[in-house]
């Protein structure tokens, strides 16, 4: 009775299954779902209005008022952080999709097609992986200005050789199996080989990476904001947040201004790395289920 039922089981729940006995995976998930449930319905739970100043309490400690103090302009802290996440949480998604979208593209060329076709394309991936991202990310940001949209491009045409990699790789591996032979016997196109039955057969890495790209862009955001080459205030974002705490005196007395966004980040990072592990599992096969 047992056999029958677990045969029933069908990839979606047995993954499933897997994903919700790994206990790392369950708390980041749910860490990363409040986050954004947070930052979703800011206008709804913030007390004050993003950027209002209150010049009464400028740089106070939190109180009742403000839970988590104010800035240097007596904005609160809270309010700024929860209209933060949206931002920043926004530029690891988007930038992640635009990674995706180029990676899997160029990538599936590549292996699919190979000669000259996969040999232009690897070599201009090579290229754009010999050039250390940090170095080129602010050299565009300065050429481009700082702007959440500039950001998101930023990430995104700098991050996608690694995922056309992983598609090339899997390709590479699948493009000779028996299933394609028979697709291509049948008159299907390439696209519709590449589109219907090679990218369908390897989600699995696409997703995992996807998620910790996510991760990846989030901290890329905050470390150009930091540096002031990513999201412009008054928009907040908790990388800008941190960088307007880079002074002696916030660091040693006021750490309210630098610790919530900071704890934010990790806790975000953290719990992407933990929801993508899990996923990797899940998905991997040979686990156990």
């Amino acid at each position: 009775m047992k056999v029958s039922r677990e045969k029933a089981l069908t990839p979606a729940k047995i993954t499933w299954n897997k994903l919700k006995r790994n206990k790392l995976a369950v708390f980041g998930a749910v860490i990363l779902s409040f986050l954004i449930l947070l930052s979703v319905i800011a206008p709804i739970i913030s007390p004050y209005g993003r950027d209002t100043v209150d010049l009464l309490n400028i740089e106070s400690a939190p109180t009742a008022k403000h839970i988590l103090g104010t800035d240097e302009l007596g904005r609160d802290i809270f309010t700024r952080l929860i209209y933060g996440g949206q931002v920043s949480l926004s530029v690891g998604v988007l930038a992640t999709l635009i990674q995706l979208g180029i990676g899997i593209t160029l990538g599936a060329i590549a292996g699919y097609f190979g000669g000259i076709t996969d040999k232009v394309i690897m070599r201009f991936v090579d290229i754009i992986m010999c050039f250390p991202f940090m170095v080129i990310a602010i050299t565009i940001a300065s050429i481009l200005g700082p702007s959440i949209w500039n950001v998101m491009i930023i990430i995104g045409i700098l991050g996608w050789p690694k995922i056309a990699r992983i598609v090339r790789a899997e390709i590479l591996s699948l493009k000779e199996r028996e299933f394609i032979e028979a697709a291509k016997a049948l008159g299907l196109d390439s696209r519709e080989i590449i589109l219907k039955h090679i990218i369908h057969n390897i989600y699995a890495p696409i997703i995992i990476y996807g998620t910790l790209g996510i991760a990846q862009g989030i901290l890329s955001e905050a470390s150009l904001s930091f540096l002031g080459m990513g999201v412009k205030q008054p928009q907040p974002s908790w990388g800008n947040m941190l960088s307007a705490a880079q002074n002696m005196r916030a660091l040693q007395s006021e750490w309210w201004l630098w610790i919530p966004p900071g704890l934010l980040v990790f806790l975000t990072i953290i719990s992407i790395n933990f929801l993508g592990d899990g996923l990797r599992d899940a998905l991997d096969p040979k686990t156990k289920s």
